[in-house]
């Protein structure tokens, strides 16, 4: 793993601490909107995302461009599940890797080279790039499904909205607490840089799946009668958690399965096309059990599954 400082790849790591030893995530780097105000307005087949499926991140991006109908309208590219010292490669010799169709680059590095020659930044995906200006619009994912949910609707005639206004607090209230304590908490505990950071992590990522589990009780999803941005920021890291987050980041005070609401409710939302058509547990246990080796030196990918 490396990032790109002013230019030029260094193969120092990506995993960052703060003073305490936790886990401490890069903010993103390209923080442009898709919008009818322009300069990047919503145009049926000017945008492409740059994915890997083992990217919880990147998944719910494509869950909202299978929900809103827009695999017609933006293209797709997928990096191979390992993300070795020169990070996320084009190279195709693992299942439904497609290499770079629009460039034909080695290293998703050299995409956002592309777009800012002197860039300082993680090399990360999603990345929502612009064929017409070839530049990165965005690679922040929270942003990029907000463009998804309602910024090309006029094009492609599909209205159904996963943030509507009279249910917005709710969901950015859930949001909050799903992003620190459960998206990024399991990252948290898993990169924890000391036993007291890795303590307070994982004891916050199971405070808030047994709040989540007495949410569910009797409900079929987190607000309301209806599937919501909510539910689509959390299904990927259920998706993964006993597969992955439960051995190799020592989330291991349950498993999702243990759950009675929560196993319930992932198992519903799989069962959601979109959900389940882009979610690909062979790329994700390669890359989480090969990728890391400060975590796993020996690169052992536990036999694990999941019955759903």
């Amino acid at each position: 793993m490396g990032r790109l400082v002013e230019g030029k790849w260094r193969t120092d790591s990506i995993i960052t601490s703060d003073k305490k030893g936790s886990y401490d995530r890069i903010p993103r780097s390209f923080r442009d909107s898709v919008s009818k105000a322009g300069p990047f307005t919503p145009e049926s087949g000017r945008y492409h995302l740059y994915v890997s499926y083992a990217c919880p991140w990147a998944h719910r991006t494509l869950i909202y461009r299978e929900l809103k109908g827009l695999q017609d309208h933006i293209s797709v590219n997928v990096v191979h599940p390992d993300m070795m010292d020169q990070g996320w490669t084009f190279e195709t010799n693992f299942p439904e890797t497609t290499g770079d169709d629009l460039y034909q680059k080695n290293h998703l590095s050299e995409i956002y080279l592309k777009a800012k020659p002197d860039v300082s930044t993680s090399v990360t995906v999603p990345v929502l790039w612009d064929k017409k200006h070839q530049t990165i619009v965005n690679n922040e994912s929270s942003e990029i499904i907000r463009f998804f949910n309602q910024e090309f609707d006029e094009m492609t005639g599909n209205k159904e909205d996963y943030y509507p206004e009279a249910l917005r607090d709710q969901i950015d209230r859930i949001n909050e607490k799903i992003y620190h304590h459960i998206n990024n908490g399991v990252y948290k505990s898993g990169f924890a840089g000391n036993q007291v950071a890795y303590q307070d992590a994982v004891t916050k990522v199971f405070d808030a799946l047994d709040e989540l589990e007495q949410i569910l009780e009797g409900r079929k999803y987190l607000i309301g009668n209806q599937l919501t941005e909510a539910d689509i920021r959390l299904i990927p890291t259920l998706l993964r958690f006993d597969l992955v987050y439960y051995i190799h980041f020592k989330c291991s005070v349950r498993k999702i399965s243990e759950y009675k609401n929560l196993y319930r409710y992932t198992k519903d939302l799989y069962a959601i096309d979109a959900i389940r058509n882009t979610t690909h547990f062979d790329h994700i246990k390669r890359h989480y059990y090969y990728s890391h080796e400060s975590l796993n030196p020996k690169r052992i990918i536990p036999k694990t599954s999941l019955n759903l």
